[in-house]
């Protein structure tokens, strides 16, 4: 770990090399991540208590609830076509 002196000297050079007037926008954008960060962290704790079971997308089949109970869960199910990857792609 870093000791006072280090965080010191770290603390000068960053203030050296921003300038004095871009540090309250920096620390700003660091406590605005950080508060995001949190939120998210919260709703996804939240998300994973509510429902006793796997959060979504965490390897339950897509296939395995029909749609209604699909709706009635608040997941989704995504219908689409598979696209084969060895083909080169079209040029037009």
């Amino acid at each position: 770990m870093f000791g006072l002196s280090e965080l010191a000297l770290i603390l000068i050079v960053i203030v050296v090399l921003l300038g004095a007037k871009k540090l309250p926008e920096l620390a700003r954008s660091a406590g605005k991540a950080a508060r995001i960060l949190k939120s998210e962290t919260k709703a996804l704790k939240k998300e994973g208590d509510g429902d006793g079971g796997p959060t979504p997308g965490a390897g339950a089949g897509a296939g395995s609830a029909s749609g209604s109970e699909a709706a009635a869960s608040g997941r989704r199910v995504v219908t689409g076509t598979i696209v084969e990857r060895n083909d080169p792609p079209a040029r037009s």
